[in-house]
C-alpha cells in the first residue's frame, strides 16, 4: 500500500516535523510510513520498518490490533491506551512506556494514524510548559513591582538628603544616612530585577567552551585554593547564534551558587565543580523538536539542595542561604529561555547537577 500521489506524500512529510513518534499503517497494521522520531526511538530505518506490522514492536500487540480494528470499523474516532514499545538496544531489546493514540487519517489517502507519546516525555513537556508559564508571570510581576518601587524610592532618598542638610545635630544625620544607605541597597536590587529586560539581546557566534572557560577563570580567581573545576568537554559541538555575555552570566550565576554550597568543602580542600558539555539528538523543547541540542551540565559535590526548596529554586527572591537575594537562578533561567533553552536541576546529598539545554543549528 504505497502512496502514489504527491498530496499524500506531502501530508505525511509534515509528520517528520512532529516531536512525537508517528506511524501510518494500513488495515492489516503494517507500516506505510514512520516519522524520524519513531525511527530514532526504535533504532531502525523507515525502510526496514516499511510493510512490517507495527504491533511487532509492542509488548502487548493485541492491544494495538484491537484499537486499529475498532477505529477501522468506525466504532471509535480515536482509541487511546498505554503500553510498552520495544526498541533495539545494546545487549538486547529495551522498552519505552508510551501513551498510544490511534485515529484515522484525513483524505486524500486512507490509512490509520498511530501516535505514540513517551510518558516521561509527556510529563517533562508539561513541566516545561508550567515552568515557562510561571517564568512569564514572574517576569511581568517583577517588571511591574520594580517600577512601582523605583519611583517612591527616589523620593525617599531625596527627602532624606534634604532632611540631613536641615538637621542641627550631626548625631541625627546618622538616621538619615541609614535611610539613604537602605534606599541605595533597594535601588541596586531593583536594577538587578530589571537588568534582563533592559539590555538588548546582542547576538553573535558563540562557542560554549569559551563561555565555560571564562566562567572557570573567574571562579578560580575567587577561589584559588580548595576548589577544583574539572573540564569535560565535547569539542565537536558547533558554534551557535546567541548572546555570549548573557550565557556567561547565566553559567556564572549557577557556578557561584555551587561555590556557596561548597564553602565547607572548599575550606577542607576538596570542593569540586564539573563543567560537562554533550550533544543531545532529537530533543523536544517547548513542544518543538530539534535535531541537535547542546547539553551543559554544571555539577558540584556539595550537600545538595534542601528538598523543600527544589521546586522553587528558580522563583525570584527564594534563597537557600541567609543574606542571599534569590535572583541568581532566576536571571540564569531568563537568559537561557531567551535562547529557546531550558534549565533543569537534580540534587541529592553529595551531588547537584544543573543541566542547561540549548538548541543547535
Amino acid at each position: 500500500m504505497a502512496p502514489n500521489d504527491r498530496q499524500a506524500q506531502s501530508q505525511w512529510a509534515t509528520l517528520d516535523q512532529l516531536a512525537t513518534m508517528v506511524a501510518v499503517v494500513d488495515e492489516q497494521g503494517c507500516c506505510v510510513f514512520v516519522n524520524a522520531v519513531l525511527e530514532s526511538v526504535i533504532g531502525l530505518s523507515r525502510r526496514m520498518l516499511a510493510h512490517c506490522p507495527l504491533s511487532d514492536w509492542f509488548k502487548e500487540p493485541l492491544a494495538l490490533q484491537e484499537a486499529l480494528g475498532a477505529v477501522e470499523r468506525n466504532e471509535f474516532a480515536t482509541r487511546r491506551f498505554e503500553t510498552e514499545l520495544r526498541r533495539t538496544g545494546v545487549g538486547g531489546a529495551e522498552s519505552l512506556h508510551v501513551h498510544v493514540i490511534v485515529s484515522q487519517t484525513e483524505h486524500p489517502y486512507r490509512g490509520l494514524l498511530v501516535e505514540m507519546l513517551e510518558i516521561e516525555q509527556q510529563a517533562r513537556q508539561e513541566r516545561e510548559e508550567r515552568v515557562m508559564g510561571q517564568a512569564q508571570v514572574t517576569k511581568e510581576l517583577i517588571r511591574n513591582l520594580a517600577h512601582e518601587i523605583k519611583n517612591p524610592l527616589g523620593g525617599i532618598r531625596g527627602a532624606a538628603q534634604l532632611l540631613a542638610m536641615e538637621l542641627p545635630s550631626p548625631e541625627l544625620t546618622e538616621y538619615t544616612e541609614v535611610i539613604i544607605h537602605e534606599a541605595d541597597r533597594l535601588q541596586t536590587l531593583v536594577d538587578r530585577l530589571l537588568a534582563p529586560h533592559r539590555k538588548p539581546h546582542v547576538v553573535s557566534d558563540v562557542n560554549i567552551h569559551e563561555v565555560c572557560e571564562r566562567v572557570r577563570s573567574l571562579v578560580l580567581a575567587e577561589h584559588p585554593k580548595g576548589l577544583k573545576v574539572v573540564r569535560d568537554y565535547d569539542t565537536s559541538l558547533p558554534e551557535f547564534r546567541g548572546d555570549r555575555e548573557q550565557l556567561i552570566q547565566a553559567v556564572l550565576n549557577i557556578v557561584h551558587n555551587a561555590c556557596q554550597a561548597l564553602s565547607e568543602r572548599i575550606v577542607q580542600g576538596d570542593g569540586q565543580i564539573v563543567l560537562r558539555t554533550r550533544a543531545a539528538r532529537q530533543v523536544t523543547l517547548g513542544k518543538q523538536r530539534y535535531r541537535l541540542a547542546l547539553e551543559l551540565h554544571i555539577q558540584d559535590n556539595g550537600p545538595g539542595i534542601p528538598e523543600a526548596l527544589r521546586e522553587r529554586i528558580f522563583y525570584p527572591l527564594v534563597s537557600g542561604r541567609e543574606g542571599g537575594s534569590g535572583l541568581g537562578l532566576t536571571l540564569a533561567q531568563t537568559f537561557v529561555q531567551q535562547h529557546q533553552g531550558t534549565i533543569e536541576c537534580s540534587s541529592e546529598p553529595g551531588r547537584t547537577d544543573f543541566k542547561i539545554v540549548i538548541p543547535l543549528p
